[in-house]
């Protein structure tokens, strides 16, 4: 019988010049990708005179924590985080309910002309973002929902991305999960609300960081939507307002582009696992 423990088993790894170039190789593209971020943290703590100071320097001649408050106090940048959060929230959930239901219908619903409908609504995700802002604009204007929150909200939470991926994980799902179901008297409503939800939480949690990302950051709608940006401005047209004509607060700037990166790391570190097990498992084709 073998005794190997964990630990022992770690250190037997050999480390092969390829799994040495592998692991130098990837240190280094976690580096490359890092360095926007330490440059906008170490940029954030410069004081105001040293932000392109000459010669250049990561670090300033002292350590300014207190960037982070004079964001608040330069603009009313708490409301920009609360709006952000509200149309963030409100449209992730949106998009979950919209798209799971969509993709049950497609995947697991039997009905004439499924496969074709579904293509229609697929090709949607060719049509880019910029060359439909006009006619949604003059349909919110048609709905009396310019300078709105819904408006903000709810233009983008029927695309078919969320409803192609969610397809994708129901139909790796095994039919008898769904005849036993129907056996004991569910509804397809209730099959998918008991039975299919469950099971795909893993697809659920990489949808929705998708989609409160894309909500998060998104600039070009808001921008467009948006009259009053000091009541209903999200964070990015908050950070289009520290540029002003006669300067430019690069350190506020840079102070609140790292406080705008906290909502999404928290919601990546709390659905970690969700993420890794659903991007794995909707990249597998179903039947």
């Amino acid at each position: 019988m073998s005794t190997d423990t964990p630990n022992s088993a770690r250190s037997h790894v050999s480390w092969t010049p390829r799994r040495i170039v592998s692991h130098v190789l990837l240190a280094a593209v976690t580096f490359l990708f890092l360095t926007p971020v330490l440059y906008a943290v170490a940029t954030a703590l410069k004081p105001a005179g040293e932000t392109f100071s000459n010669p250049p320097s990561l670090i300033g001649s002292s350590v300014r924590w207190q960037n982070f408050a004079d964001v608040f106090d330069y603009l009313p940048f708490h409301r920009f985080i609360v709006n952000g959060l509200l149309v963030a929230v409100v449209g992730t959930l949106v998009v979950l309910a919209a798209s799971s239901l969509g993709a049950y219908a497609f995947a697991r619903l039997r009905w004439r002309g499924r496969e074709s409908v579904f293509l229609l609504f697929l090709a949607t995700l060719m049509v880019p973002q910029e060359v439909l802002v006009v006619p949604m604009f003059i349909l919110m204007q048609e709905f009396g929902w310019v300078n709105s929150v819904q408006a903000l909200i709810f233009p983008w939470a029927f695309t078919a991305f969320g409803t192609f991926l969610l397809r994708q994980f129901f139909r790796q799902i095994p039919y008898e999960l769904q005849e036993a179901a129907t056996l004991d008297g569910c509804t397809p409503l209730r099959t998918f609300w008991s039975v299919m939800l469950p099971i795909a939480r893993p697809a659920l949690g990489v949808l929705a960081v998708f989609t409160f990302i894309s909500y998060w950051n998104s600039f070009l709608w808001p921008l467009i939507v948006v009259n009053d940006v000091h009541d209903l401005g999200t964070v990015p047209l908050g950070l289009s307002l520290f540029f002003g004509q006669n300067s430019n607060q690069w350190h506020l700037v840079m102070a609140a582009s790292v406080i705008s990166l906290v909502p999404t790391l928290l919601l990546l570190i709390a659905l970690q696992k969700h993420l890794v097990k659903g991007i794995a498992a909707t990249g597998i084709a179903g039947r």
